[in-house]
């Protein structure tokens, strides 16, 4: 398989999310590498998609917070599909409840090596073969948490806008590389992580339906995508609000 195949790994490969862009970009022809600490799902999943796609699908191992294991990584990933990958999405994610990380800060640490620390870890060195190479795409999950600190979920919101900061960041690097870098700004999802929270049904999206939109958006070379628009508007709201007032507001 060279580097000119279509070809993706997806990071945090057991995730709901990731599990329905495994679906959509094998339907679009792409062979994957399915990576997560998760081990055993992920290879259930990739077999899942080997069968019901008829394409190159591989499980490997990834533990984000393992940094001195990432350049190693990395080179496993070009072993199983045969070159580097034509493209990268970042699906990792850990959110506490904003009260026990307050109170645990072990919790606290997890979410930023997870969702920031171990993805920055990653994404630098999928990007230096990316820049060297002259083309591909990184994709990486962030959040409209990240747009605006608030009182409910300020630990988790700050590792995605720091997320947020830095895909931006990268994109400006890897511009005249003709390497796309998107952000990715869901507001709520139906997938593990919000399991059991009452989600208003209207401004959620399913997995299936985030990944489509995912789908488009890089296809289309697109900077930013919110997943469902309406979010863009929401947060536009949300972060014209003068501090003064949003100080004193409970959301």
């Amino acid at each position: 398989m060279s580097e000119t195949t279509k070809t993706a790994v997806i990071l945090g490969g057991a995730s709901t999310v990731a599990r329905a862009l495994a679906a959509t970009y094998a339907q679009a022809g792409y062979a994957l590498v399915l990576a997560d600490i998760d081990y055993d799902e992920v290879a259930r999943i990739a077999a899942d998609t080997r069968l019901r796609h008829n394409v190159a699908c591989e499980p490997l191992y990834l533990d984000a917070t393992a940094f001195d294991q990432h350049n190693a990584f990395v080179g496993q990933c070009a072993e199983k599909l045969g070159g580097d990958p034509e493209g990268v999405l970042l699906c990792l994610g850990y959110m506490p409840a904003q009260e026990d990380a307050q109170a645990r800060f072990e919790l606290a640490r997890r979410a930023f090596d997870t969702n920031l620390t171990g993805s920055v870890s990653l994404l630098e060195r999928f990007a230096a073969r990316f820049e060297k190479r002259g083309h591909g795409f990184i994709v990486g999950l962030s959040s409209v948490a990240g747009d605006r600190g608030r009182r409910a979920n300020y630990i988790y919101g700050a590792t995605k806008a720091g997320m947020t900061c830095y895909l931006s960041g990268l994109r400006n690097r890897l511009s005249a590389a003709g390497v796309q870098v998107l952000t990715v700004k869901p507001g709520f999802m139906d997938t593990k992580m919000t399991y059991g929270m009452p989600l208003p049904g209207p401004l959620t999206a399913s997995p299936e339906a985030a990944a489509q939109a995912i789908f488009r958006a890089q296809q289309r070379g697109k900077d930013v995508a919110y997943v469902t628009f309406l979010w863009r508007y929401i947060m536009l709201i949300i972060t014209s609000i003068p501090e003064w007032k949003f100080k004193k507001m409970n959301i």
